[in-house]
């Protein structure tokens, strides 16, 4: 192959994937390989960066063997990563994230939860930092987590030469450069990008003053744009990952994010992309969670929306930032744990076909007698909090629900309790683009990626839910493409992030909303969904003073 082509690596929850891709967006070959997941204990969820590192250069292997393309032929690599922990000592070695002292188990999972009391503590303080992460840090960012660490694991801390958010560590192990990304150190460690500084008052009022010595080295003294040339590969990992020394390394994104760098930046019937263009698309990035990502001309303070982040996405423009805890990963529960699931997923597999397949061809069978699929859910409903509530509530300790259970255990049950989990992922959806809009945010078109997208009852109801329209992008491994155009920005073969979103990017299909009774249906099941919330308010208010009376007649 003449032309030169370009490497993106996405990092996920349980998998590594890799993907080259050419100039033109096209991907010419994917490779996946499996990573461990660990949860020691309820709330600790954790991963090992040699396994992962490891993993890296599996799936590069069988993605340039897919596409057929030597290794030479490749320009430019770019990485992505969950938002992930790193910890390492001073010859860059694994450290124990856990008191069990398990060593090779030194990344602190991004759903990791068990930081909660440290993020209320720094969220107490109420520091000026805060209004630029949506009014309060999350326990799945890394402050709390940092916090965590040096309260219970002190020879860790000790021990403890760097941090690094899982994407910037894939980066330095390639080219052995300590450079951090704007897109990392801004969203998820309250790095300030519009002022190019760390805010030291904020870490000594949180009790992690010790971070700041040698100008923050340990948690990154040098921050980059992203898609800038952070280095080249060493002849080490050159080797480890199959790839030839001096290939250009991209500043890494958050997998989020180069998901939003994939599939937003198609241009319109003109070929133009502007940043008023950009504004009214929101990237729904649906995976085991759900990211809701939009950029601006202008910051955009939202409560409960992380963010406003300068340069976090696509340089110059802010980003702000909704999510949901659990999505794919509250389907697969959902499905799971009913008294049906094993049964419905053995039978799936029987025929050969996915478990979501399956249900979707079950409910279209149940809806006969209903104007629309959507209306058999009319007395099931659900909160899918099960795993917190991100946005807009911002509230980890929220908790689900489901209302309309009945004393059956049927498969058409599992299909119902499954289509109203859906609907409830929707409406969540539908709750954070309406408080985005309210706060100054003009979106009026979604644009899926990720595992959900794959999923058309998922796009269905999202699209009916919102009343928005939902574009569906040429490259369906949108996240592996966004991070492809890093590369391919490192390597210069494109003058800007924003002109490689524009030439390599693409639309293959749009969905549009219903309306009508099904959109009316739609808005009543959101006043119940709402009403949930104020109802788990109402209980856990009761059950507090009713934990007070019992505690006053102790």
């Amino acid at each position: 192959m003449g032309e030169r082509a370009f490497v993106g690596v996405d990092v996920g929850t349980a998998s590594v994937r890799a993907g080259v891709v050419d100039r033109n967006g096209r991907m010419l070959g994917v490779g996946v390989e499996a990573i461990t997941v660990s949860r020691p204990s309820e709330d600790f969820v954790e991963q090992s960066s040699e396994e992962i590192w490891r993993a890296c250069g599996l799936a590069i292997r069988k993605a340039l063997q897919e596409a057929g393309v030597e290794p030479g032929a490749i320009a430019g690599l770019g990485f992505d990563a969950t938002c992930s922990l790193v910890v390492v000592d001073a010859q860059g070695r694994p450290l124990s994230v856990n008191s069990d002292e398990a060593a090779e188990r030194n990344v602190v999972v991004w759903m990791d939860h068990r930081a909660t009391e440290q993020a209320s503590r720094i969220n107490a303080t109420k520091h000026e930092v805060l209004r630029y992460v949506g009014g309060g840090v999350s326990p799945e960012m890394q402050t709390p987590k940092l916090l965590w660490i040096k309260e219970n694991l002190p020879e860790t801390w000790g021990r403890a030469a760097r941090f690094y958010d899982l994407p910037d560590y894939l980066v330095v192990r390639a080219t052995g450069v300590d450079v951090r990304s704007e897109c990392t150190t801004t969203c998820k460690w309250t790095y300030l990008a519009h002022e190019n500084r760390w805010d030291e008052g904020f870490f000594q009022q949180v009790g992690l003053g010790d971070l700041a010595a040698d100008g923050f080295e340990k948690i990154g003294s040098k921050v980059a744009p992203v898609g800038s040339r952070a280095g080249e590969l060493t002849e080490l990992s050159a080797r480890e990952l199959g790839l030839v020394a001096g290939t250009a390394v991209a500043v890494a994104l958050i997998d989020a994010h180069a998901g939003g760098v994939g599939v937003l930046g198609f241009p319109n019937e003109n070929g133009d992309l502007s940043a008023d263009l950009l504004e009214q698309r929101l990237a729904l990035i649906g995976g085991t969670s759900t990211c809701h990502m939009v950029v601006s001309k202008e910051p955009r303070f939202v409560p409960g929306v992380w963010g406003p982040y300068f340069s976090a996405m696509v340089p110059g423009l802010w980003l702000s930032e909704g999510g949901q805890s659990a999505t794919g990963a509250l389907i697969d529960h959902t499905i799971q744990t009913h008294c049906r699931g094993r049964e419905c997923m053995e039978r799936a597999k029987n025929e050969g076909i996915s478990v979501y397949s399956l249900l979707n061809g079950l409910l279209e069978t149940m809806s006969g007698a209903y104007p629309f699929p959507a209306a058999l859910t009319h007395e099931l409903h659900v909160l899918p909090d099960h795993h917190g509530n991100r946005s807009p509530w911002a509230d980890a300790s929220l908790r689900g629900m489901v209302s309309g259970l009945r004393l059956t255990d049927s498969l058409e049950s599992l299909a119902l309790l499954y289509l109203a989990t859906i609907q409830a992922l929707a409406h969540g959806t539908k709750h954070i683009l309406d408080v985005m809009n309210a706060h100054g945010h003009r979106i009026t078109t979604l644009v899926a990626t990720g595992g959900d997208s794959k999923n058309p009852l998922f796009l269905r109801e999202h699209a009916d839910v919102t009343g928005m329209r939902i574009v569906l992008p040429r490259e369906r491994e949108a996240v592996l493409l966004g991070s492809a155009m890093l590369g391919a920005v490192a390597s210069s073969h494109f003058p800007s992030l924003l002109e490689a979103m524009r030439k390599m990017g693409g639309v293959e299909r749009e969905i549009v909303p219903a309306g009508g009774a099904l959109a009316r249906y739609h808005e009543a099941k959101h006043r119940v969904f709402l009403r949930m919330y104020e109802d788990q308010r109402a209980y856990r208010e009761a059950m507090a003073q009713a934990a007070f009376a019992l505690g006053s007649t102790g």
